[in-house]
């Protein structure tokens, strides 16, 4: 499983799931050492971590702005009990978008100073793909249909002081009309736009690591998909 918190990938791991030949910039016993927030720098491995730990390190990492780390692993004898255990300590909410194409462009949203991809939580009784498309024809006036499944994220942020771990859904959809194209202003969306392979990948660099984690997903299944055309 791999969370991102405050933009940093975390993976929870079995023990025997950990590669020999990954190279880590600090190992830290998860067990008995204390987690010195400022110490932490580059890829971490935080071996042996109990449920606790692990729990513990998870707050520690959503209330610190930790900008020197690019990837947290941590290690489990118990991955499927350590997974259980934080989920219930976090309030969890599922939420859908989707990557949208027209003719080789994708469509992105411009919000909060930052590039992302539409997306919304799901409400009371709707399905995930229901909620997909729904979300991206409020936040961009595009409507759309879904393709096939991309992957789903995880990711952590703090609202009225409870930690809140939240599942997104994504999915590969098709333009079907954007003759109403326009961002969703009560959203705090200040644009949407078109943009070519090369225009995303410089937006990429004003985004989240876990859009273009998104994004990286959706174009290994075009490329699959082309090759077996």
């Amino acid at each position: 499983m791999k969370i991102f918190i405050n933009d940093i990938p975390v993976s929870i791991i079995s023990t025997e799931e950990l590669r020999s030949d990954k190279e880590f910039d600090l190992t830290i016993d998860g067990a008995t050492s204390k987690i010195k927030p400022k110490k932490l720098i580059d890829d971490v491995l935080i071996k042996d971590a109990s449920a606790e730990k692990v729990d513990e390190l998870l707050h520690v990492m959503t209330d610190n702005k930790l900008k020197g780390v690019d990837s947290i692993t941590f290690t489990s004898s118990d991955k499927e009990a350590t997974i259980k255990y934080i989920k219930k300590k976090f309030k969890v909410i599922e939420a859908a978008g989707g990557v949208v194409d027209r003719g080789g462009k994708v469509l992105l949203i411009y919000r909060k100073g930052r590039w992302d991809i539409p997306k919304g939580k799901l409400d009371k009784g709707e399905k995930k793909r229901e909620c997909a498309v729904r979300e991206v024809e409020e936040e961009t006036g595009v409507k759309v249909s879904i393709e096939r499944k991309i992957n789903t994220t995880w990711h952590t942020y703090v609202n009225k002081r409870k930690y809140v771990l939240k599942k997104t859904h994504w999915y590969v959809m098709k333009c079907l009309d954007d003759s109403n194209l326009g961002p969703q202003i009560e959203e705090d969306i200040e644009e949407v736009r078109w943009m070519t392979l090369t225009e995303l990948r410089a937006a990429l660099y004003n985004s989240y690591r876990s859009i273009r984690v998104v994004i990286q997903e959706y174009h290994k299944i075009l490329k699959i998909h082309d090759q077996s055309l």
